[in-house]
């Protein structure tokens, strides 16, 4: 009786922490991708020169009206806040349904 009270419990521990929230995954990465963007466009911004960043001016191929000025740093910000925001939660997605289907398996690693 007490093997398999244990055993329901750390089940029932094993899947509360072993899942991950998608909705805060996404909103830590969209913060982190959006900031990235930000700061890095406010960065060759300030620092100014004959070709303020060619590289990431690349990100208007993607991002809609984004350039490396200062409104397009805030345009960048919310366009990296909602990339990021869909990376994190597909990553926490689908790290729940291998977390799931190792699960069922019964697999004791």
């Amino acid at each position: 009786m007490l093997v398999e009270t244990k055993n329901a419990t750390d089940e029932q521990l094993t899947r509360a922490v072993l899942r991950l929230n998608g909705t805060i995954m996404g909103f830590a990465v969209g913060i982190l991708g959006g900031l990235t963007v930000f700061i890095a466009t406010i960065w060759l911004v300030v620092k100014g020169g004959d070709r303020v960043g060619p590289h990431l001016s690349l990100l208007r191929q993607f991002f809609i009206g984004y350039s490396v000025t200062l409104p397009g740093s805030f345009i960048g910000l919310a366009y990296g806040f909602v990339t990021g925001y869909a990376a994190g939660w597909v990553i926490a997605w689908i790290y729940n349904r291998i977390v799931m289907l190792k699960n069922q398996k019964g697999d004791p690693s």
